[in-house]
């Protein structure tokens, strides 16, 4: 089946600023350059390869490309070729310019046209926190470089002689500095960087256009020569740091520059030219939200991935902005998501203190905190065990600006507090739990003004502020002991900003996890040399090496490729839970499998298909599943097999179609299972077949849409493995998409503004020339995943009845299809959407709301005449039939006119 979708450029991302959560913050957000989803104008088309032509006119010479680049010029349709793409059996088709939406309608009826798809932006990839690092003593390097190897059981398979040696690995990343010497010292056959392909240039800034050629050397980024030092270092540094896969073959192909966003079709681009030049193992740590499995990216990868290669993708770093929320490609059927589990150690500053006789006082964070001179503390309650952030700060409340605010973080959200702080002045705020706690679980981004302090700090801070003691901080990074290593109590955990799965098509992403968290590697030599960074960027990387390592060990081959996410999903270790004192296993949703054990993955006598279960939702629930056992080794042996359960989270707030905000907290509510036979013994190289029912857990909210999953355990005399499962109490197909409430911006959405910048006054038909900025636009915000949005212009007095009313007066509406509504035209549709962003002041998720801004023309470009119309919204609900009314969300705009100025 085509499909295509029209003047995708339209859809524009925006970055609120601040703290405000006022109407204001709609009205008055900018456009930030290269932020938008689309590229404008630009678009994939698919085709058909020359399997799927005539043998004569395969024979004849034609091409897919050929044929339709013939059929667009007959149809008279202007375009430009920007990549072209022609892997038989993956992916054949070409990268576009095509202006009009129009001709991207008739280009999709053209014969041997498969899908037109948007060209998306990629976001560059970026560490959740970095630092530079340049002696062995630095308090971010970690007591043992090593510390990674030994949590994974890499190092007993480095003891065992496996290097990597003789595996091709693809990095698709910013490019490498090979020049490094742990990276080789140069690129070329016989070094350990044997060649690569820059497709970008050292001036692509996400507008101009690439200037590719054959060296993907990288001396300004940096991201890059971090992923391959952690996949491939040699240990011939001051830092004793070494890669999982020192001895494999690495190859550079640089899709991001150091400046800009990237683009999907560059991303396709390497990855059809890894797979071309016969890599092993492809690697990517970049992609951005999307949610779903039908990106252009995610396709390719997919493809590559079912032919037999290891396509390793990060997770993404968006842990705490809830479920749902999964980066493309990792959302690629087949491929191997990864998510970050940290490190053993965490680093910590001291902050000194003065006007008292005080140790210093430590708080949790990789860099010091952005505070320069001495600051006064103001606490918001003068009791330790209270804190009045929860409501709006009195009247008398000091300006705030030049204080440190310390938070208790309970009660309420953390960003309620900071909000009604914010609005004194705060910007900078040490957080502490009940004393009873020695830390809190909120540790700092690259750039947040806040970081954690332990509880009794946090309780004398408080005291002191109280008895009106006039203590100040220093945060200063200049003395011996402002920074060091403490033990890391979350060592072996998942990462908070770990971004949490599941897809809308209720797929497990990510599969398992990785060491992510303070990751000491490689940097370009130029920027420092050496590094500790973290994110699911790191994971990644570890993953595609420990394959390079089963690969060397059992050989290069598509059955050995084709099984390597069941070996390394059924060898894994589940997680704990964050919460402290509790044992419960963390949710699969962000943890997928759990952590990568590479030498009992690599050394497991026993097979286990398929080592994921996915239940989908209860509407649509998939209870009976059937697991194979197969004993590869030469001694009977009995197995006996048992169910632990998972935490079971809620994905949505109390009474709310808005997303819980991560982390998650982890609910005892596990699924109910009957496993047959549950014991048994397998002779070598037989298997038995064990059937799995389950029961969803009755005991939970189903508004709040629970995630429930959980371990099928197979232990034996001399191992220990599992299958993990994961689903949705709920219906998927019942949750709310288009937000209807003022709550997140306190104006109710969706919205119809005008060229102030204000929600239209609907006591009169407002009335726009379309000239420059005199046209309405649409506000609106994704509460949910949608497969389909679009916008279409309809008469004043059409007959329907919308899903969203807005007041009394409203239009009646009988039983219409979508095809058979009176509307005037398309004005625009876009397929797969995310939801967008819960929190509008995160640095790294900024898209909180979406415009959609009517120019007076049509998706094909041609002119609306003049008269007074509405603008009819609808959004496609998951899994929900788009020729059914009923299966979608639908908004109508107030009356407005239109008025082109005379000639």
């Amino acid at each position: 089946m085509k499909w295509f979708l029209n003047a995708p450029g339209l859809l524009v991302a925006l970055c609120l600023a601040g703290l405000s959560t006022s109407a204001d913050s709609v009205m008055e957000s900018a456009t930030i350059d290269g932020q938008d989803d689309y590229v404008p104008h630009r678009y994939i088309v698919e085709m058909e390869s020359l399997a799927g032509f005539a043998g004569k006119r395969a024979n004849m010479g034609h091409s897919a490309h050929a044929d339709v680049y013939h059929g667009m010029r007959k149809r008279g349709i202007p375009f430009g070729i920007d990549r072209e793409y022609n892997a038989h059996g993956i992916f054949v088709g070409a990268s576009m310019r095509i202006e009009s939406a129009n001709d991207v309608s008739k280009l999709s009826e053209i014969p041997g046209v498969k899908a037109i798809r948007p060209v998306m932006r990629i976001p560059r990839p970026e560490p959740v926190e970095q630092h530079i690092v340049n002696d062995p003593r630095d308090p971010h390097v970690p007591p043992n470089a090593l510390s990674t190897h030994i949590m994974t059981g890499v190092d007993k398979l480095h003891a065992e002689g496996l290097s990597g040696e003789g595996i091709k690995i693809g990095i698709i990343d910013s490019g490498i500095d090979y020049t490094h010497p742990a990276l080789g010292g140069a690129m070329g056959d016989g070094h350990k960087v044997v060649g690569g392909y820059d497709f970008t240039g050292d001036a692509y800034d996400g507008n101009n256009d690439p200037q590719p050629d054959d060296d993907p050397l990288d001396t300004c980024a940096g991201h890059g020569t971090h992923v391959a030092g952690i996949i491939g270092a040699d240990p011939v540094n001051k830092f004793s740091m070494k890669g999982v896969a020192p001895k494999a073959s690495i190859y550079s192909y640089r899709a991001f520059s150091c400046i800009s966003s990237g683009q999907e079709d560059i991303l396709v681009q390497a990855l059809l030219r890894a797979q071309a030049d016969g890599m092993d193992v492809i690697t990517v740590s970049a992609g951005h939200v999307n949610g779903w499995t039908g990106s252009t990216a995610s396709l390719v990868a997919n493809r590559i991935a079912e032919q037999g290669r290891v396509v390793t993708v990060s997770a993404g770093n968006d842990g705490l902005e809830g479920a749902w929320y999964t980066n493309s490609p990792a959302t690629a059927a087949h491929v191997i998501s990864v998510g970050s589990i940290y490190n053993n150690f965490i680093p910590a500053q001291n902050a000194t203190v003065l006007g008292a006789d005080h140790p210093p006082i430590p708080y949790l964070r990789a860099l010091p905190l952005n505070i320069t001179g001495e600051l006064a503390i103001f606490a918001t309650s003068t009791k330790p065990d209270e804190d009045a952030a929860c409501k709006h700060l009195p009247d008398d409340t000091p300006d705030l600006s030049d204080r440190v605010v310390i938070l208790r973080a309970d009660t309420c959200s953390m960003r309620r507090k900071m909000h009604n702080v914010a609005k004194k002045g705060g910007k900078f705020f040490l957080i502490y739990y009940p004393e009873d706690d020695p830390w809190t679980l909120h540790i700092g981004g690259k750039s947040s003004p806040d970081a954690s302090i332990s509880g009794p700090d946090g309780a004398w801070l408080v005291e002191q502020f109280a008895a009106g003691n006039e203590i100040k901080l220093s945060f200063s990074s200049e003395s011996a002991d402002a920074a060091f290593n403490v033990p890391n109590w979350l060592g072996g955990r998942v990462a908070f900003t770990s971004s949490f799965g599941p897809t809308f098509d209720m797929h497990m992403k990510p599969a398992l996890s990785a060491p992510g968290a303070n990751i000491l590697s490689t940097f370009p030599v130029a920027l420092g040399g050496f590094a500790v960074l973290s994110g699911t960027s790191m994971a990644t990387p570890f993953v595609a090496g420990t394959a390079a390592l089963m690969l060397q060990a059992k050989g290069r081959n598509a059955d050995v490729e084709s099984a390597m996410r069941d070996l390394f999903q059924s060898t894994a270790t589940p997680a704990l839970s964050l919460n402290p004192g509790r044992d419960l296993f963390q949710t699969a949703a962000q943890q997928g499998a759990g952590l990568l054990q590479a030498h009992n993955a690599v050394h497991s006598k026993t097979i286990v298909t398929p080592a994921q279960l996915l239940l989908n939702d209860t509407a649509h629930f998939a209870p009976k599943h059937t697991v194979q056992i197969k004993n590869t080794g030469s001694q009977p042996v009995t197995y006996e097999l048992s169910h632990v359960a998972a935490a079971t989270v809620m994905t949505l707030q109390p009474n709310s179609a808005h997303a819980a905000l991560g982390p998650l907290d982890p609910v005892d509510a596990g699924a109910d299972v009957v496993i047959e036979p549950s014991e048994f013994t397998v002779a070598p190289g037989a298997t038995q077949n064990v059937e799995i029912s389950f029961t969803a857990p009755k005991n939970v909210d189903e508004v709040q849409l629970p995630v429930f999953s959980g371990f099928i355990k197979i232990d034996s005399p001399t191992a220990s493995l599992q299958v993990t499962y994961m689903g949705t109490v709920g219906d998927l197909k019942k949750q709310t998409i288009l937000e209807t409430t003022d709550a997140f911006f306190g104006i109710k959405l969706p919205a119809l503004r005008g060229p102030d910048r204000e929600p239209v006054d609907t006591s009169t038909v407002p009335v726009y020339t379309m000239v420059k900025r005199d046209h309405p636009t649409v506000v609106y915000r994704l509460l949910f995943g949608s497969p389909l949005i679009r916008f279409d212009l309809c008469d004043k007095d059409i007959d329907l009845t919308p899903t969203i009313l807005r007041r009394a007066s409203a239009p009646v509406l009988g039983d219409a299809d979508p095809t058979g509504v009176s509307t005037r035209g398309l004005l625009k549709q876009v397929t797969h959407r995310p939801r967008n962003s819960e929190q509008a002041t995160s640095e790294r998720s900024p898209k909180a709301v979406e415009h959609f801004r009517f120019y007076g023309e049509f998706a094909n470009f041609t002119r609306i005449p003049n008269g007074e119309y509405r603008i009819l919204m609808r959004a496609l609900k998951v899994t929900g039939d788009p020729s059914k009314a009923e299966d979608y969300e639908s908004w109508l705009s107030p009356i407005f006119a239109v008025n082109y100025p005379e000639a």
